[in-house]
C-alpha cells in the first residue's frame, strides 16, 4: 500500500508566460507557492481474486481488465507510460474540488506518477516527476496547459520559477525571513467562487495565439520581478497587493473567458471592503479567488463575501511526498498458489 500526498498551488504573478508556445521564444517566469491543501493518491497491487485487473476510484469507479479500457485520460496514459498493464488499484481524494484553478490536475498527475513509481520500489527525484508530468499532460494528452503547475506540485514551497527558451526550467526557492513569510500569509485570503471550469478550455481562448498578447504577457512577466523585490527588500508589503491588482487587470484582458460578471462583482465587493488586490487562481473563469487583504480588514472582506466559502490556508514547503509506504511482497506469494488452484479446478 502506497499513499502519496501532493500539494495544490497558488500563483501570484507570471501565469501565462509558462506556456511552452510562449517561453520557447520569449522566456517566462512565475512567482508561486504551494499550500497545505492536498491531493491524495492511494495505490496497491490488486489482490488476485477478481475478474477485473484494474480498479480506479475517483468521482467515478472504473473496473477494467486492460489499460485501454480506462476512461480517465491521465490514469490511462500514466499506466501506459510506466508500462503497468494491470493488477493495480487506485483511489483519489482531494482537499479541494477539481476544476478550481489550484493546479489540481497537475497535482493528480504528479501524485499518480509518484505513487506508482513507489509501488514499483522506485525512488524518483522531484525533477523527474516534473519532466514526466509535463510529458503526460503536454505531449501524451496534448492538453493546453502551462508548465508551472507540474513544477510546483513536485517541488513545493515559495518559488521563483524561470522558463528558458532552451526548455530548461530553473526552480529557485524565494529566500525570506520567517517573519516576512508569516506577514505575507497574514495578508492572503482564499474564497471559493463555486464556479467550476476546465482550465484547458479557458486557456484555449488565449493560449493558441499568445503572440497577439505580447504586451499583457510582458507586463505579467515584469510583475514577477517587482513582486520579488517588494518581498525581499522589506518594504511595505501593501505594494504586493497593489501589484496583484495590476496583474489581474492584465490577465483579464487576455480573453473574455478569464473573468465574468459574477467574478467581477465578487472582486469589487472585496475591494470595497478593503482588499488591495487579488486574482482568480489558475487560468481563470471561476474556481478560487485569492485576495490580498490587510489583517485589520479581513473581517470586513469576510462579511462582504459572506455568501462564499472562505478557505484558510498556510504555505507548505515539501511538495509531493510518499507519506505511507508498505511494500506488498506477499502479493506474488498469494498469486502463484491461486493460479495453481484455478488450474487444478479446471482440470
Amino acid at each position: 500500500m502506497i499513499i502519496c500526498r501532493t500539494p495544490y498551488r497558488i500563483s501570484f504573478f507570471g501565469g501565462g508566460t509558462d506556456y511552452p508556445s510562449w517561453y520557447r521564444s520569449h522566456g517566462g517566469c512565475v512567482l508561486a507557492t504551494t499550500i497545505d491543501k492536498y491531493c491524495y493518491l492511494t495505490c496497491r497491487h490488486l489482490p488476485p481474486f477478481f475478474e477485473h485487473r484494474i480498479r480506479v476510484v475517483y468521482r467515478k469507479i472504473e473496473t477494467c481488465r486492460v489499460t485501454d479500457e480506462i476512461s480517465h485520460p491521465v490514469v490511462r496514459e500514466v499506466l501506459r507510460f510506466l508500462k503497468i498493464d494491470g493488477d493495480v488499484e487506485l483511489h483519489h481524494d482531494g482537499d479541494l474540488p477539481a476544476r478550481s484553478g489550484m493546479g489540481s490536475s497537475s497535482s493528480f498527475t504528479v501524485g499518480l506518477l509518484h505513487a506508482l513509481h513507489a509501488l514499483r520500489g522506485e525512488m524518483v527525484t522531484k525533477s523527474q516527476l516534473t519532466r514526466e508530468a509535463l510529458y503526460i499532460e503536454q505531449e501524451a494528452l496534448l492538453e493546453t496547459v502551462g508548465s508551472q503547475d507540474q513544477v510546483m506540485a513536485a517541488h513545493g514551497g515559495l518559488r521563483h520559477v524561470k522558463f528558458h527558451p532552451s526548455g530548461e526550467i530553473a526552480i529557485d526557492p524565494l529566500i525570506l525571513p520567517p517573519s516576512r513569510i508569516r506577514e505575507l500569509e497574514s495578508h492572503l485570503m482564499l474564497f471559493y467562487t463555486g464556479i467550476a471550469r476546465t482550465a484547458a478550455d479557458v486557456a484555449k481562448s488565449y493560449a493558441v495565439d499568445l503572440e497577439a498578447r505580447r504586451r499583457q504577457l510582458r507586463i505579467m512577466k515584469e510583475l514577477v520581478e517587482e513582486g520579488i523585490d517588494i518581498l525581499c527588500s522589506g518594504s511595505d508589503i501593501g505594494g504586493f497587493g497593489v501589484l496583484m491588482h495590476e496583474g489581474w487587470q492584465a490577465k483579464r484582458s487576455l480573453s473574455r473567458q478569464v473573468s465574468n460578471s459574477e467574478v467581477d462583482d465578487l472582486y469589487e465587493r472585496a475591494r470595497n471592503a478593503g482588499a488591495l488586490g487579488g486574482k482568480l487562481t489558475g487560468a481563470g473563469g471561476g474556481g478560487f479567488l485569492l485576495l490580498f487583504v490587510p489583517p485589520d480588514r479581513r473581517n470586513d472582506v469576510r462579511e462582504a463575501l459572506g455568501d462564499r466559502l472562505h478557505v484558510p490556508f498556510q504555505f507548505e514547503t515539501e511538495g509531493s511526498q510518499i507519506i505511507f509506504y508498505e511494500p506488498q511482497a506477499i502479493a506474488e506469494e498469494v498469486r502463484r498458489p491461486l493460479a495453481a488452484f484455478k488450474e487444478l479446478a479446471v482440470g
